[in-house]
């Protein structure tokens, strides 16, 4: 039988050394009594006594895919490797403006941001106000990006003065970055700001997508009034008490809990495919008797670039693609089936991967 260690929902330790694998990053930022410990341990199976724990965490889970269980059975490899996700909660929160821009800076090589907002009440605590609560901490990672916006403007701006070539492009992006920020818009809001190569180096904090989980009551399972909230933040709702319960569950007593609570999954799998969505990520795998793995990828990402991701010589010397969908094998029944129906096929350069895409790379180097 494959090692089945690298099971979905299985809990890694922060220690696991990655190798080659692509892992999507997230932070998990909120206003302290957001609950976002407990949506971590929720997430991550990471539990810790409040007493012991640490300023920051890192949890590593596998992301579940039932794809990869089929190619897992069908050819019984001596490894089944899942995708995998890292969640790194930040207890990062200070109102001393003059520390802003220091204080984010764990937070800054993270692909995208999970902030956890309060919607739920407790003892001593008074009434949720979740927009509130939202906007103040996103008006942080605004002002945490204009200092370094500001500065570095300030910097081009007087070498221009002295005579010194700059790179006008960078200096003009800049400005608009600045103009954004002063108005109290995040940057994520633009989408060529956002994305734009030459302001890749800052990693600014409010250019991050964001998925936003409203950490609800027990009983609620509704979106609050968020108006002027954009689109361009992914909205949830979490239950993150029940969560938290949920995820130190064996599998049966999980499955009655999601049932009674009308849960339609863990919240594992419905963040994970959140943040898949938020980011635009995509799923290729690689298939033997050796090895099955997943591979996460963006979408549009091309085939030699894929091929790059398993490795640097498959780059190198890439010829074709030999590609399969996971639909068509598992229609077909088995590989070599798929190929007398024509559905393998050769792609070359220009192909762009798709979800769910088996690939094989003939490659010479």
């Amino acid at each position: 039988m494959p090692d089945r260690s690298d099971a979905p929902g299985c809990c890694t330790p922060a220690s696991f050394l990655w190798g080659h694998f692509t892992i999507m990053r997230s932070a998990i930022i909120g206003l302290p009594g957001s609950g976002k410990q407990t949506v971590f341990e929720a997430l991550t199976c990471n539990f810790e006594d409040d007493s012991n724990r640490a300023e920051a965490r890192i949890g590593t889970i596998q992301v579940p895919d039932g794809r990869v269980d089929a190619l897992s059975e069908m050819y019984q490899p001596r490894k089944t490797i899942f995708a995998q996700v890292e969640y790194f909660l930040s207890n990062r929160h200070t109102d001393e403006g003059s520390k802003q821009a220091s204080g984010w800076a764990s937070v800054r090589d993270c692909d995208a941001l999970i902030h956890v907002v309060r919607n739920f009440s407790s003892y001593g605590t008074e009434m949720p106000t979740p927009y509130e609560d939202f906007n103040r901490l996103d008006q942080e990672l605004i002002l945490a990006d204009l200092i370094v916006a500001e500065k570095r403007q300030e910097r081009l701006t007087l070498d221009q003065k002295r005579g010194k070539k700059i790179d006008a492009e960078e200096l003009s992006l800049l400005k608009e970055c600045v103009r954004s920020l002063e108005a109290e818009t995040p940057l994520r809001r633009d989408e060529r700001l956002a994305g734009a190569p030459r302001l890749k180096g800052f990693a600014f904090l409010s250019a991050k997508p964001m998925l936003v989980l409203l950490n609800n009551e027990d009983e609620d399972d509704t979106l609050p009034d968020l108006r002027g909230i954009s689109a361009s933040e992914f909205c949830r709702v979490i239950r993150g008490k029940l969560e938290h319960e949920l995820a130190q569950m064996n599998a049966a007593e999980a499955q009655g809990f999601l049932k009674e609570f009308n849960i339609p999954a863990a919240a594992t799998d419905r963040v994970i495919t959140a943040s898949y969505e938020l980011l635009g990520l995509i799923s290729f795998f690689t298939v033997g008797k050796d090895e099955v793995r997943a591979w996460t990828i963006r979408r549009g990402t091309g085939a030699v670039e894929a091929a790059g991701i398993i490795h640097s010589d498959m780059q190198k010397g890439f010829i074709r693609a030999e590609v399969l969908s996971f639909n068509d094998l598992t229609a077909a029944g088995n590989y070599a089936a798929a190929r007398k129906q024509g559905t393998v096929r050769l792609e070359g350069k220009t192909y762009e991967i798709q979800d769910g895409d088996i690939i094989e790379i003939r490659f010479n180097v």
